[in-house]
């Protein structure tokens, strides 16, 4: 075969950020008294640009 490449398709739905960065928030409250509280909560907010 020698065609176009196929496009490729999205890994996550909108509603999956949307679950995924309420997972995210959940663990972020539990753990906010530790160092890596940091990378949760910058994870965080880049999945609320993308929901």
């Amino acid at each position: 075969m020698t065609g176009e490449p196929q496009r490729s398709r999205a890994v996550f739905s909108t509603e999956d950020f949307r679950l995924i960065r309420e997972a995210v928030g959940t663990h972020l409250t539990k753990i906010k008294d530790q160092p890596e509280s940091i990378k949760y909560a910058n994870l965080y907010h880049r999945l609320g640009r993308v929901a």
